[in-house]
Protein backbone atom coordinates (compact mmCIF):
# COMPACT_ATOMS: atom_id res chain seq x y z
CA UNK A 1 0.00 0.00 0.00
CA UNK A 2 1.02 3.63 -0.33
CA UNK A 3 1.80 5.21 2.59
CA UNK A 4 0.12 8.60 1.40
CA UNK A 5 -0.77 10.41 4.57
CA UNK A 6 -4.26 11.68 4.98
CA UNK A 7 -4.98 15.34 4.80
CA UNK A 8 -4.63 16.79 8.21
CA UNK A 9 -7.69 19.32 7.72
CA UNK A 10 -10.97 17.79 9.47
CA UNK A 11 -14.07 17.97 6.77
CA UNK A 12 -17.30 19.51 8.15
CA UNK A 13 -20.20 17.95 6.98
CA UNK A 14 -23.41 19.92 6.41
CA UNK A 15 -26.74 18.50 8.16
CA UNK A 16 -29.67 17.84 5.45
CA UNK A 17 -32.43 20.42 5.32
CA UNK A 18 -35.25 19.21 7.02
CA UNK A 19 -38.47 18.90 4.80
CA UNK A 20 -41.94 17.77 5.33
CA UNK A 21 -43.69 17.45 8.70
CA UNK A 22 -40.51 17.02 10.86
CA UNK A 23 -40.67 19.70 13.63
CA UNK A 24 -38.18 22.00 13.56
CA UNK A 25 -35.41 21.73 16.94
CA UNK A 26 -35.44 23.20 19.85
CA UNK A 27 -32.04 25.26 20.82
CA UNK A 28 -30.30 23.54 23.98
CA UNK A 29 -30.05 25.42 27.32
CA UNK A 30 -26.51 26.70 25.67
CA UNK A 31 -27.56 27.11 22.15
CA UNK A 32 -24.78 25.99 20.76
CA UNK A 33 -24.93 22.99 17.97
CA UNK A 34 -23.23 19.90 19.51
CA UNK A 35 -19.84 19.02 18.56
CA UNK A 36 -19.99 15.46 17.06
CA UNK A 37 -17.41 13.48 14.99
CA UNK A 38 -17.58 10.55 13.00
CA UNK A 39 -13.70 9.12 12.56
CA UNK A 40 -14.59 8.11 8.53
CA UNK A 41 -16.45 10.46 6.70
CA UNK A 42 -19.75 7.96 6.17
CA UNK A 43 -19.94 8.34 10.26
CA UNK A 44 -19.74 11.65 10.45
CA UNK A 45 -22.48 11.89 7.69
CA UNK A 46 -24.80 9.79 9.50
CA UNK A 47 -24.51 12.44 12.45
CA UNK A 48 -25.36 15.27 10.50
CA UNK A 49 -28.12 13.67 8.56
CA UNK A 50 -30.06 12.68 11.98
CA UNK A 51 -28.41 15.79 13.96
CA UNK A 52 -29.47 18.09 11.55
CA UNK A 53 -28.85 22.07 12.80
CA UNK A 54 -28.25 20.50 16.20
CA UNK A 55 -24.90 19.15 15.65
CA UNK A 56 -21.73 20.14 13.76
CA UNK A 57 -20.38 17.25 12.17
CA UNK A 58 -17.16 16.68 11.42
CA UNK A 59 -14.55 13.86 10.30
CA UNK A 60 -11.14 12.68 10.33
CA UNK A 61 -11.12 10.25 7.46
CA UNK A 62 -12.12 12.10 4.39
CA UNK A 63 -9.73 11.98 1.93
CA UNK A 64 -10.33 9.60 -0.98
CA UNK A 65 -7.38 9.32 -2.55
CA UNK A 66 -4.88 8.43 0.70
CA UNK A 67 -4.84 5.53 2.27
CA UNK A 68 -6.84 5.66 5.82
CA UNK A 69 -4.32 2.40 7.24
CA UNK A 70 -1.34 5.27 6.82
CA UNK A 71 -3.26 7.95 8.84
CA UNK A 72 -0.95 10.33 11.34
CA UNK A 73 -2.54 12.28 13.57
CA UNK A 74 -2.01 16.33 14.38
CA UNK A 75 -2.38 18.97 16.69
CA UNK A 76 -5.13 20.22 15.29
CA UNK A 77 -6.71 16.57 14.83
CA UNK A 78 -6.55 15.94 18.61
CA UNK A 79 -8.20 19.48 19.50
CA UNK A 80 -11.20 18.39 17.29
CA UNK A 81 -11.45 14.85 19.40
CA UNK A 82 -11.05 16.79 22.40
CA UNK A 83 -13.80 19.08 21.52
CA UNK A 84 -16.67 16.60 20.50
CA UNK A 85 -19.28 15.37 22.88
CA UNK A 86 -20.11 12.38 20.48
CA UNK A 87 -17.32 9.77 18.54
CA UNK A 88 -18.05 7.02 15.92
CA UNK A 89 -15.15 4.95 15.70
CA UNK A 90 -14.91 1.82 13.31
CA UNK A 91 -12.85 -0.76 15.13
CA UNK A 92 -11.43 -3.70 14.16
CA UNK A 93 -8.12 -2.26 14.00
CA UNK A 94 -9.07 0.26 11.28
CA UNK A 95 -9.05 3.20 13.34
CA UNK A 96 -6.68 2.02 16.57
CA UNK A 97 -5.20 5.78 16.21
CA UNK A 98 -8.29 7.02 17.84
CA UNK A 99 -7.62 5.25 21.14
CA UNK A 100 -5.09 7.38 21.67
CA UNK A 101 -6.23 10.65 21.00
CA UNK A 102 -9.66 9.59 23.29
CA UNK A 103 -7.10 8.80 26.23
CA UNK A 104 -5.66 12.07 25.97
CA UNK A 105 -8.98 14.30 26.22
CA UNK A 106 -10.99 12.21 28.43
CA UNK A 107 -14.35 13.92 29.30
CA UNK A 108 -17.14 13.04 31.50
CA UNK A 109 -19.93 13.79 29.05
CA UNK A 110 -18.55 12.67 25.65
CA UNK A 111 -20.21 9.31 24.67
CA UNK A 112 -18.55 7.12 22.20
CA UNK A 113 -20.02 4.73 20.02
CA UNK A 114 -17.64 1.80 18.71
CA UNK A 115 -19.17 0.04 15.69
CA UNK A 116 -17.15 -3.15 16.33
CA UNK A 117 -19.05 -3.18 19.66
CA UNK A 118 -22.55 -2.57 18.14
CA UNK A 119 -22.21 -5.35 15.58
CA UNK A 120 -20.19 -7.84 18.34
CA UNK A 121 -17.75 -8.88 15.68
CA UNK A 122 -13.76 -10.10 16.29
CA UNK A 123 -10.88 -8.21 15.01
CA UNK A 124 -10.41 -10.84 12.26
CA UNK A 125 -13.25 -9.57 10.34
CA UNK A 126 -13.53 -7.88 7.04
CA UNK A 127 -12.95 -4.14 8.27
CA UNK A 128 -15.22 -2.71 5.76
CA UNK A 129 -18.36 -3.30 7.65
CA UNK A 130 -20.46 -0.32 6.52
CA UNK A 131 -20.30 -1.83 3.42
CA UNK A 132 -23.16 -4.26 5.47
CA UNK A 133 -26.39 -3.48 4.60
CA UNK A 134 -26.74 -4.50 8.28
CA UNK A 135 -24.81 -2.10 9.51
CA UNK A 136 -25.46 1.70 9.01
CA UNK A 137 -29.41 1.13 10.86
CA UNK A 138 -27.64 -0.58 13.74
CA UNK A 139 -25.73 2.70 13.82
CA UNK A 140 -28.19 5.06 13.12
CA UNK A 141 -29.76 2.98 16.17
CA UNK A 142 -26.90 4.57 18.72
CA UNK A 143 -26.41 7.45 17.40
CA UNK A 144 -30.10 8.68 17.74
CA UNK A 145 -30.09 7.18 21.67
CA UNK A 146 -26.70 8.86 22.18
CA UNK A 147 -27.69 12.25 20.78
CA UNK A 148 -31.23 12.19 22.76
CA UNK A 149 -29.37 11.96 25.88
CA UNK A 150 -26.88 14.42 25.13
CA UNK A 151 -29.89 16.67 24.02
CA UNK A 152 -33.16 15.16 25.65
CA UNK A 153 -35.13 17.86 24.61
CA UNK A 154 -35.01 17.21 20.85
CA UNK A 155 -35.31 13.53 21.44
CA UNK A 156 -38.16 13.36 19.19
CA UNK A 157 -36.52 15.38 16.07
CA UNK A 158 -33.71 12.87 16.54
CA UNK A 159 -36.03 10.16 16.40
CA UNK A 160 -37.91 11.95 13.12
CA UNK A 161 -34.31 12.47 11.59
CA UNK A 162 -33.25 8.42 12.08
CA UNK A 163 -36.63 7.88 10.43
CA UNK A 164 -36.02 9.81 6.96
CA UNK A 165 -32.16 8.63 6.90
CA UNK A 166 -33.45 4.69 7.38
CA UNK A 167 -36.23 6.05 4.81
CA UNK A 168 -33.17 6.81 2.30
CA UNK A 169 -31.33 3.42 2.79
CA UNK A 170 -34.53 1.56 1.06
CA UNK A 171 -32.92 1.72 -2.72
CA UNK A 172 -30.15 0.54 -1.79
CA UNK A 173 -31.80 -2.34 -0.31
CA UNK A 174 -33.90 -2.17 -3.12
CA UNK A 175 -31.12 -2.00 -5.53
CA UNK A 176 -29.43 -4.84 -4.02
CA UNK A 177 -32.25 -7.16 -4.01
CA UNK A 178 -33.03 -6.37 -7.91
CA UNK A 179 -29.33 -7.25 -8.66
CA UNK A 180 -29.61 -10.28 -5.88
CA UNK A 181 -32.21 -11.58 -8.59
CA UNK A 182 -30.67 -11.24 -11.73
CA UNK A 183 -27.38 -11.92 -10.99
CA UNK A 184 -27.41 -15.04 -8.42
CA UNK A 185 -23.55 -15.75 -8.46
CA UNK A 186 -22.18 -14.37 -10.72
CA UNK A 187 -17.95 -14.34 -10.97
CA UNK A 188 -16.17 -11.39 -10.00
CA UNK A 189 -12.95 -10.57 -9.22
CA UNK A 190 -10.92 -7.80 -6.60
CA UNK A 191 -8.07 -6.16 -5.74
CA UNK A 192 -9.03 -6.03 -2.29
CA UNK A 193 -11.50 -7.16 -0.23
CA UNK A 194 -13.26 -3.83 0.40
CA UNK A 195 -17.11 -4.27 -0.63
CA UNK A 196 -17.25 -7.95 0.24
CA UNK A 197 -20.00 -7.86 2.41
CA UNK A 198 -22.27 -5.95 -0.12
CA UNK A 199 -21.09 -8.78 -2.58
CA UNK A 200 -22.32 -10.92 -0.58
CA UNK A 201 -25.63 -9.85 -0.15
CA UNK A 202 -25.77 -9.46 -3.63
CA UNK A 203 -25.12 -13.27 -3.86
CA UNK A 204 -21.45 -13.07 -6.29
CA UNK A 205 -19.22 -15.09 -6.75
CA UNK A 206 -15.40 -14.03 -5.53
CA UNK A 207 -12.97 -15.76 -7.44
CA UNK A 208 -10.03 -13.99 -6.32
CA UNK A 209 -7.74 -15.79 -3.96
CA UNK A 210 -8.31 -15.14 -0.19
CA UNK A 211 -4.88 -14.85 -0.04
CA UNK A 212 -4.18 -12.64 -2.93
CA UNK A 213 -6.56 -10.00 -1.31
CA UNK A 214 -5.16 -10.26 2.54
CA UNK A 215 -1.67 -9.47 1.15
CA UNK A 216 -2.89 -6.46 -0.91
CA UNK A 217 -4.73 -5.60 2.41
CA UNK A 218 -2.07 -5.98 4.75
CA UNK A 219 1.08 -4.45 2.06
CA UNK A 220 2.76 -6.96 1.37
CA UNK A 221 3.44 -8.84 -2.05
CA UNK A 222 1.08 -11.98 -3.15
CA UNK A 223 2.28 -15.06 -3.60
CA UNK A 224 3.39 -15.15 -7.65
CA UNK A 225 0.64 -18.20 -7.88
CA UNK A 226 -2.05 -16.22 -6.60
CA UNK A 227 -0.88 -13.19 -8.89
CA UNK A 228 -1.07 -15.39 -11.63
CA UNK A 229 -4.45 -17.15 -10.68
CA UNK A 230 -5.69 -13.25 -10.42
CA UNK A 231 -4.59 -12.40 -14.23
CA UNK A 232 -6.07 -15.74 -15.59
CA UNK A 233 -9.24 -15.04 -14.29
CA UNK A 234 -9.10 -11.74 -16.30
CA UNK A 235 -7.51 -12.52 -19.29
CA UNK A 236 -9.29 -15.95 -19.68
CA UNK A 237 -12.88 -13.73 -18.63
CA UNK A 238 -13.70 -16.10 -16.26
CA UNK A 239 -15.17 -12.74 -13.95
CA UNK A 240 -17.63 -10.42 -15.67
CA UNK A 241 -16.62 -7.52 -13.37
CA UNK A 242 -13.47 -6.28 -11.58
CA UNK A 243 -13.68 -4.51 -8.02
CA UNK A 244 -11.21 -1.92 -7.41
CA UNK A 245 -9.96 -0.35 -4.61
CA UNK A 246 -9.23 3.53 -6.13
CA UNK A 247 -8.69 5.01 -2.67
CA UNK A 248 -5.45 2.68 -1.55
CA UNK A 249 -3.59 1.29 -4.54
CA UNK A 250 -0.23 0.32 -5.61
CA UNK A 251 1.84 -0.72 -8.73
CA UNK A 252 0.40 -4.51 -8.78
CA UNK A 253 -3.47 -3.26 -8.39
CA UNK A 254 -2.83 -1.04 -11.12
CA UNK A 255 -1.60 -3.44 -13.13
CA UNK A 256 -4.40 -5.72 -12.42
CA UNK A 257 -6.90 -2.62 -13.23
CA UNK A 258 -4.80 -2.06 -16.88
CA UNK A 259 -5.02 -5.74 -17.76
CA UNK A 260 -8.83 -5.87 -16.82
CA UNK A 261 -9.07 -2.87 -19.33
CA UNK A 262 -7.22 -3.81 -21.88
CA UNK A 263 -8.98 -7.68 -21.93
CA UNK A 264 -12.80 -6.05 -21.77
CA UNK A 265 -13.70 -6.99 -18.20
CA UNK A 266 -15.45 -3.87 -16.53
CA UNK A 267 -13.56 -2.44 -13.81
CA UNK A 268 -16.28 -1.16 -11.16
CA UNK A 269 -14.25 1.56 -8.59
CA UNK A 270 -14.67 1.31 -4.95
CA UNK A 271 -13.32 3.45 -2.30
CA UNK A 272 -13.26 3.75 1.42
CA UNK A 273 -14.86 6.79 2.44
CA UNK A 274 -17.15 8.92 1.10
CA UNK A 275 -15.89 10.76 -2.30
CA UNK A 276 -16.65 14.49 -2.42
CA UNK A 277 -18.75 14.65 -5.45
CA UNK A 278 -21.43 12.91 -2.85
CA UNK A 279 -23.88 14.20 -0.66
CA UNK A 280 -24.65 11.41 1.67
CA UNK A 281 -23.24 8.38 2.33
CA UNK A 282 -26.75 6.92 0.50
CA UNK A 283 -25.72 8.64 -2.87
CA UNK A 284 -22.26 7.47 -2.98
CA UNK A 285 -23.58 3.81 -2.44
CA UNK A 286 -26.17 3.86 -4.36
CA UNK A 287 -23.98 5.44 -7.65
CA UNK A 288 -21.31 2.48 -6.55
CA UNK A 289 -24.35 0.01 -7.11
CA UNK A 290 -25.63 1.78 -10.39
CA UNK A 291 -21.57 1.11 -11.91
CA UNK A 292 -22.30 -2.43 -10.69
CA UNK A 293 -25.02 -3.12 -12.17
CA UNK A 294 -23.71 -2.09 -15.63
CA UNK A 295 -21.33 -3.87 -15.26
CA UNK A 296 -22.85 -6.93 -14.55
CA UNK A 297 -25.26 -6.11 -17.62
CA UNK A 298 -22.19 -6.21 -19.92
Amino acid sequence: MHATRWALIALGILGLSACGSIPSPSSSPSGAPIPVLGTENFYADLLAQIGGPRVTASSILNDPSADPHAYEASPAIAKLVADSKLVIVNGIGYDNFMEKLLGASTRPDRVVINVQDILGVKDDVNVHVWYDPATMPKVADAATAALAKLDPENAAYFAQQQARYLAALKPLNDKIASLKAKYPGAPIAFTENVAGYLTDAIGLNVLTPPSFMEAIESGTDPAPADVAAERDLITGHKVKVLLYNSQVTSPLTEQIRDLAIKNNVPVVPVAETIPKEFRTFQDWQLAQLDDLEKALAK
